[in-house]
């Protein structure tokens, strides 16, 4: 499955480029900046591709220098009390010819490095999501504010032609507190949606860092299509092969062969290559107006023999971590199939549901206003209205959540496959109005 084809089929509209109120990229944009937990990941990171260099050093030249001058006070039965001073410097050089332990380190870091760069993707991509469902949340939020405060206004538009249909003798007290009652309610609920509203931009503060602005909606009567492939088994495959926490999880198995490997190593032997140069001069009677030059040069061998049973423990630790590893990984790529197929459901199942609602919004429409019109001629009355305003209400919420659910569904696709990325938040952000 290509990236293109995870990418191309979702979305009926084509991109148009970002807007410039406040959408989806530039709130995104603002997360990558400001958000402190993809930071956090991108140090990580920063640090691992550092760790590569410091391990290849332990296999480089080490070069040292040092340097005396000492104050010599000695007394013997031959020279009797000597006073004088002496001076020198050495510099070493090693060299390492077969540190075996090393080159295994080495190959490590390389690859916890490339660990944590799917460690990052992995937070990026839970950016995105976490960035996507937040703003669509207050934009939920805001649907739900707006259709209370429309019934609100239809209720006290009812109640108030109740009120003189009473007065007339047309209706009864009990229809004038019927449409009361229910007016009250909305009301109710309208402050309740009013802080949903608040509470969920503040959450998408948290997110960016700072206040968002008015959001960009979704455009009305917006066409959603279905994935490509439309077939679950390839997102399942590229879920258990390249799902960042799968990639993750594999390079942490491979790391934890190497540091079971680099204990096993403690027990071989090492070679270096080892030199030095030297000077000293003292004032002791015996070597006095006396300079010291040395030379050496040789292959050192080195045998590890027995630590009191500390590197068989550390073999036995790293096997058991070993195991560990292959645990998580089998677990990832269960995890990273289940997510796949849970999306792929959410997004047939989101699809059908928009479509029957869009259905069931114009069905809504139609009964409002038969029953307005039934109420002019007499066959119906105000509460009928109330009926039918709450309907429409709730349709027009339920339609503006399973699109949103849908979107959210998508994104949680191709993240599960690994391909979730920038061009994926444009081709939703497409969607919303300039």
């Amino acid at each position: 499955m290509t990236r293109s084809g995870c990418v191309a089929g979702f979305v009926g509209v084509a991109i148009i480029g970002l807007s410039r109120a406040d959408d989806l990229s530039t709130v995104y944009e603002a997360a990558l900046l400001n958000n402190a937990v993809y930071r956090s990941a991108e140090a990580q990171l920063a640090a691992a591709r550092a760790r590569v260099p410091e391990s290849a050093a332990t296999l480089l030249p080490q070069l040292s220098v040092s340097a005396n001058t000492l104050w010599n006070d000695n007394n013997s039965n031959t020279y009797n009390r000597q006073q004088y001073n002496s001076n020198g410097y050495t510099v070493s050089l090693t060299q390492p010819i077969w540190r075996s332990q090393n080159v295994i380190g080495l190959e490590q870091s390389r690859t916890l490095a490339d660990q944590a760069r799917a460690q990052a993707d992995l937070a990026r991509q839970d950016l995105i999501i976490r960035t996507a469902q937040a703003y669509f949340d207050v934009l939920y939020a805001q649907d739900a504010l707006t259709t209370f405060k429309e019934q609100r206004a239809a209720d006290l538009e009812q109640l108030e032609q109740a009120t003189r249909s009473f007065q007339l003798g047309a209706a009864t007290i009990t229809d004038v507190h019927d449409i009361k009652a229910r007016y009250d309610l909305v009301g109710a609920q309208e402050i309740g949606a009013e802080n949903d509203v608040a509470t969920k931009r503040q959450v998408l503060h948290q997110i960016i860092n700072k206040d968002p602005g008015t959001l960009a909606r979704l455009r009305p009567g917006v066409m959603l299509m279905s994935p490509v492939p439309a077939t679950l088994g390839p997102w399942e495959e590229a879920a258990q092969a390249n799902n960042p926490a799968v990639v993750a999880a594999q390079a942490g198995v491979d790391a934890a062969h190497l540091e079971e490997k680099k204990s096993r190593a403690a027990h071989w032997p090492t070679f270096d290559l080892v030199a030095s140069h030297g000077f000293s001069k003292s004032a002791q009677y015996i070597t006095e107006g006396q300079n010291l030059h040395f030379d050496t040069i040789g292959v050192q061998f080195a045998v590890p023999i027995y630590s009191g049973g500390g590197t068989a423990a550390k073999v036995r630790e790293d096997t058991a971590l070993l195991d560990k590893a292959n645990a998580d990984l089998d677990d990832a790529r269960r995890s990273g199939a289940l997510s796949a197929q849970q999306a792929f459901l959410g997004i047939t199942s989101g699809l059908a549901q928009v479509k029957a609602l869009e259905v069931a919004l114009e069905s809504s429409r139609l009964a409002l206003t038969s029953n307005k019109r039934g109420v002019a001629v007499g066959e119906r009355i105000n509460l009928d209205v109330l009926n039918a305003q709450q309907e429409l209400s709730v349709t027009q919420r339920d339609l503006a959540k399973a699109r949103y659910e849908t979107l959210m569904s998508l994104l949680k696709l191709k993240a599960a496959a690994g391909t979730l990325g920038p061009v994926d938040i444009d081709e939703v952000n497409a969607l919303l109005e300039k």
